[in-house]
């Protein structure tokens, strides 16, 4: 037979069958292999059991047993059924005539999916899944806020490469970071990694969604195993958390995840566009029923979220009993606090007491709890509901196991929609002392435990918080205790705090081996300082290996020093080449230390070179300076300039500075024209200050530092309506700071009604801590009630900056803060002992 007789026997097509016999195509999926080898009177056995060798499947030990650490993981996209890879069930309604269900016979088990309706975001993705098919591995996530079609949008675009023998991997088990980080190893070729939910893969605490992270960048970039396709998803809220900068000098939790995640995002709207609409409206008029149902309740062109049930859902939590509602309650507030996904009933029975009133207590049923989930669990349409039960199959055991230890913990999970509700509704709000008693009672995952103590802890319940942290280091967290010393530090127990911090050091913690150097060297006691440097470094902390090269270079042992440097660099601490650069400049060896720069500034850190410009200065060699400053300008540093004229006007040579300040403008720093133009603006020069900072306009990067200047400018001269409108253009801008600084210069001028005015739309713009300035203007004012009420409110939030500040202002003595000392109740008293 030729290729094309032995296609019609077998009934496959043509290409399907050239492609299984040829080396470099894809893999032929078990179906083809078991069509040819019918067709063809061979062993389809023995056939499909070669096809599992070639994907890598199986692995067989030496007693010929096959072991899943070696199995390939993944099943054919063919397979799946998008409702176990959490494709929202629709509401109910008939389909439409004729239309089959896009999953295999056997597994058409659950609610029908309407027919799909594309959108924009579906053509940037399709073009991601093409780019995958055509061997180019491929991510992306799609941002959108509950219940807008984000994971339906994926299963939709991997159809296409089901024909294609393509696999689908979904790590969930025994959790999904752990799944993930388990399995990335061993993702072949020609596998879609399912990451809906993403946070809960990139977010996972103890480091281990950094570890994801990074394991999912090795891969995309792994040639041995391309192509493969990442596709993911993700809320608005998550994905900015994960892509925001830390404060300069700040731990930054998020690096790799923010590197995975750079150009790989899609994002969705909440509603349908018109375009959209219409396209629905047509499937309906052909009979989707569940499409013609859901246009009738849509508003706002929020089609998605009508079919996930979302405003029945809405209405079931607003007129849920009493014992219901203190139910979901809890659960909304467990997972605002990042606590679950999967809340045990043990948890929710014990949390929902005091989120009932007295008298709706008191009327509780012995089975008042079995009764609230079974309203809870009442579908809304399909197997959609408030609060569902998580059912676990119990794992496969051999006879001679015996029975299973523990029993099946009982879990709930609460509905997406509502849990994305709970976050905007109850954001102001701290949870009651019963929820907190039934976390510290029934939660046993470490991650649930430590950002529980956390949420405590920024909500200023203290005991809670450390009592949370106790049972998270119980539970095996060891960095928990190093949190614990931070409160006894803040409460004033010195002895108590560094007993925890030898405790976390001894057991093993870098973070706190680390600390422990810190407050020895603080002592004096050197010898112990550097000893714990040196188990911290021994340990893998590369900054540790700084710190002893400090101390090498202390002791005059530049040979010890430079090699500790240089391990420190190699284990990628970038702060380690600045600092053998800056002991080979003091030592005399410039020529060395210029090198370092240089290389350093070959690969975009031009930090060095500036440095070393600045040492210079302090040195005396002022042309030397320049020559550096101008070197790493040359090399992209709009700062190496103006760093340099700091130092100029810090040794008094106010000349020179502006000279550089000058030079740099001339070279487009954005941060030379800020100065320059800060400088003219105080010296009265206003004119002068207005030409540079509408060239700074024009300056690339320069846009919104132009904004915040001419508002100040226009405020020092007296034109409030136009420094407000540059204020708020910079605002629009993402930098609501020039807001504070006009209230900062018209409290200062007395006008401490305008100024409330500025802080408040501050605070509604969303800039951090501007309560702060609010609360201290207020208490100025004798408005004390006022400022402990805006306060208290933002320490319930998760915002206790501003109480903590309240507190310190009304201290009579020297000593503990008093609100950091014992903390609040629950319920916001503050405690004044235990």
């Amino acid at each position: 037979m030729n290729k094309s007789q032995l296609a019609r026997r077998a009934g496959l097509g043509r290409t399907v069958v050239s492609g299984a016999f040829s080396a470099s195509a894809l893999l032929p999926t078990a179906q083809t292999v078991g069509a040819l080898g019918k067709a063809l009177g061979l062993d389809v056995r023995v056939l499909l059991g070669l096809r599992d060798t070639a994907a890598g499947q199986t692995t067989m030990t030496i007693t010929g047993r096959e072991t899943a650490q070696t199995r390939a993981v993944g099943r054919p996209i063919a397979d799946c059924d998008p409702h176990d890879l959490e494709v929202h069930p629709a509401m109910d309604g008939a389909p439409a005539a004729g239309r089959r269900y896009d999953i295999p016979e056997h597994m058409r088990t659950r609610s029908v999916l309407p027919t799909y309706v594309r959108r924009p975001h579906d053509a940037g993705l399709a073009r991601i899944v093409s780019m995958a098919a055509a061997g180019n591995s491929q991510m992306a996530v799609l941002v959108g806020s509950s219940s807008t079609g984000k994971t339906r949008a994926c299963w939709e675009a991997v159809q296409s490469l089901a024909p294609l023998g393509w696999r689908l991997w979904h790590p969930v088990d025994p959790t999904r970071a752990e799944a993930a980080l388990a399995g990335l190893e061993r993702v072949p070729a020609h596998t879609v990694v399912w990451l809906n939910e993403a946070q809960h893969y990139l977010g996972a605490g103890q480091g281990l969604g950094e570890r994801v992270a990074a394991a999912l960048r090795t891969l995309l970039s792994d040639p041995e195993r391309s192509p493969v396709l990442v596709l993911g998803t993700l809320w608005p809220d998550y994905a900015q958390a994960y892509m925001t900068l830390p404060a300069p000098g700040r731990h930054d939790p998020h690096s790799q995840t923010r590197a995975l995640l750079a150009d790989r995002r899609i994002e969705l709207p909440d509603s349908f566009g018109t375009a959209a609409l219409d396209a629905a409206k047509t499937a309906a008029a052909s009979g989707d029923g569940q499409l013609g149902r859901a246009l009738g309740h849509t508003q706002d062109g929020r089609l998605a979220q009508v079919l996930a049930g979302a405003p029945e859902l809405l209405h079931r939590y607003r007129s849920a009993s009493p014992a219901a509602r203190g139910v979901l309650h809890a659960a909304m507030d467990l997972r605002r606090l990042e606590g679950g996904p999967h809340l045990s009933a043990a948890f929710l029975a014990h949390a929902a007491g005091d989120y009932l009133s007295d008298d709706e207590f008191d009327a509780l049923e012995e089975t008042w709890f079995e009764r609230a989930v079974a309203e809870l669990g009442d579908p809304v349409h399909g197997s959609l509901a408030p609060l569902r039960r998580v059912r676990h199959r119990p794992a496969r055991r051999s006879p001679a196991a015996g029975p299973p230890a523990d029993p099946v913990l009982v879990v709930y999970r609460l509905a997406d929609y509502l849990e994305q509700h709970g976050r905007h509704e109850r954001q102001a709000l701290c949870p009651p002392a019963s929820f907190w008693e039934a976390a510290c009672a029934h939660l046993t995952r470490v991650d649930d435990l430590t950002r529980l103590a956390h949420a405590a802890e920024e909500r200023l319940r203290m005991s809670w918080a450390q009592a949370l942290y106790h049972r998270a280091a119980e539970a095996g967290d060891i960095n928990a205790l190093v949190h614990l010393y931070a409160l006894r530090v803040l409460a004033g127990d010195h002895e108590g705090a560094a007993a925890l911090l030898e405790r976390a050091a001894e057991a093993g913690s870098t973070d706190a081996m680390e600390r422990l150097a810190q407050v020895r060297q603080a002592e004096g006691d050197h010898l112990s300082a550097e000893a714990w440097y040196r188990r911290a470094a021994d340990a893998g902390a590369s900054h540790a290996l700084v710190r002893l090269a400090e101390y090498r270079e202390a002791a005059g042992d530049y040979a010890q020093a430079e090699r500790l440097y240089r391990l420190a660099a190699d284990a990628g601490c970038f702060t380690a080449v600045t600092g053998l650069a800056v002991m080979h400049d003091r030592t005399g060896n410039r020529g060395a230390a210029l090198q370092l720069a240089v290389e350093a500034a070959a690969g975009g850190d031009t930090s060095i070179l500036t440095r070393l410009s600045v040492l210079r200065q302090e040195q005396g060699d002022h042309e030397g300076a320049e020559s550096l400053a101008r070197q790493a300008t040359a090399a992209g540093d709009g700062l190496a300039l103006l760093s340099l004229a700091n130092a100029r006007e810090a040794d008094g040579d106010r000349g020179g500075a502006e000279a550089l300040l000058r030079e740099g403008v001339t070279a487009g720093s954005v941060g030379a024209f800020i100065k320059l133009a800060y400088r003219l603006r105080t010296a009265g020069e206003t004119e002068q200050a207005e030409i540079l900072y509408q060239e700074l306009l024009l300056t690339p990067g320069g846009y919104v530092e132009a904004l915040a200047g001419l508002a100040r400018l226009r405020e020092s001269t007296g034109d409030r309506e136009q420094a407000e409108d540059f204020a708020w253009r910079a605002a629009d801008c993402n930098d609501t700071y020039t807001l504070i600084e006009l209230a900062h210069m018209r409290e200062e001028a007395g006008d401490f009604d305008s100024a409330e005015t500025l802080y408040r739309q501050s605070v509604d713009a969303g800039h951090e801590h501007t309560l702060v300035w609010l609360v201290e203007l207020l208490e100025k004012q004798g408005r004390h009630g006022e400022a402990e009420k805006l306060a208290s409110d933002a320490a319930d939030a998760g915002d206790s900056y501003a109480l903590v500040t309240l507190s310190e202002i009304r201290q009579d003595a020297d000593g503990p803060v008093p609100v950091l000392e014992f903390g609040l109740e629950p319920d916001g008293t503050l405690i004044t002992e235990i």
